[in-house]
């Protein structure tokens, strides 16, 4: 019978592909976690493919499986998920309209008391999101990724995905004082990126500081900066070591290991997380899908400790 039917326990190969094999709805009021995709990637000014990312996680997303196998958590009998579908653009090729379509499929979750774990699309997709968090004030930040995505400008735009942190702050959204960036590493053609967080009371663990403190103690310093208080997680798959997850526009060797990803977002576990995201996932450059699969495994890792501290 339809009713008895388990899309966790059916062949991963069948039916149709949904986050997690979570079910689909568009009734928010149906759901506790909403698990989404935002496909939008113009605001790259480079190399662009992560406007596909989200169907590609959805698929590989259908290996995941309910209970963690260190954790023992089962988020699935913690609360409601259900995957919400995309953001529906109405000006693709505008980037400001584009973000007011986010924020406002944002709004419409937060107004249904949803906490929102979307999969991006290029890393502008953030500051959207952290507009609609931050009406209820400046959030703090658990921020894991190659780059710190705060320049003033990149090709005269002042909302590409390599702004989005600083014009967050700007917005009074984001509490810098409350913001840890971590794996950051690369050159630039301007030190502005790293200055602007120090300069406002964001503390940077560049990769070299987190390979020398170790996984242990970059997950007690990031503790000790969010604190308490409401805080947002975001993950750019360009953190990862491209040997790993290659499938990225501004790809950056030396990065953290898919292992020690899933041991920094295990350690944020309790933690009071109101959303998360998932970013900079571009198909196009990684035939393997292995960059799809790292991102679905990080995502149920999220998923995890987000049901966990708020439905347990």
């Amino acid at each position: 019978m339809e009713n008895d039917y388990d899309s966790m326990e059916a062949p991963r190969y069948c039916g149709i592909p949904t986050f997690m094999r979570a079910p689909y709805t568009r009734d928010f009021n149906e759901i506790d976690i909403a698990l989404l995709g935002i496909p939008y990637d113009g605001a790259v000014e480079a190399r662009s493919g992560a406007r596909q990312g989200p169907r590609q996680i959805r698929d590989y997303s259908s290996m995941m499986r309910k209970i963690h196998h260190v954790t023992r958590i089962n988020p699935y009998a913690l609360c409601r998920v259900g995957d919400v579908g995309d953001v529906p653009f109405k000006q693709i090729f505008d980037v400001e309209s584009s973000h007011r379509d986010i924020q406002g499929f944002i709004e419409k979750l937060l107004s249904a008391s949803v906490i929102p774990l979307s999969a991006g699309g290029d890393h502008s997709v953030t500051l959207p999101i952290l507009r609609a968090l931050g009406k209820d004030g400046p959030v703090g930040m658990i921020h894991i990724d190659a780059h710190t995505d705060c320049c003033d400008q990149e090709m005269n735009s002042k909302y590409s995905h390599g702004t989005p942190f600083r014009r967050a702050v700007e917005e009074g959204m984001l509490d810098p004082e409350r913001t840890v960036q971590i794996g950051i590493r690369g050159a630039a053609n301007s030190e502005e990126c790293w200055e602007f967080g120090p300069a406002h009371g964001i503390r940077i663990i560049y990769i070299e500081e987190f390979a020398s403190l170790g996984v242990e103690k970059v997950i007690q310093e990031a503790r000790r900066v969010v604190g308490d208080k409401r805080t947002y997680l975001s993950f750019d798959i360009d953190g990862i070591d491209p040997a790993f997850a290659p499938g990225t526009g501004t790809p950056e060797i030396g990065g953290i290991l898919p292992m020690e990803a899933q041991r920094l977002i295990r350690g944020f576990r309790g933690l009071n997380l109101v959303g998360a995201d998932l970013v900079e996932v571009a198909p196009p450059f990684d035939p393997s899908g292995n960059t799809a699969l790292i991102a679905a495994t990080l995502m149920y890792e999220i998923l995890c400790i987000i049901a966990d501290a708020r439905f347990s």
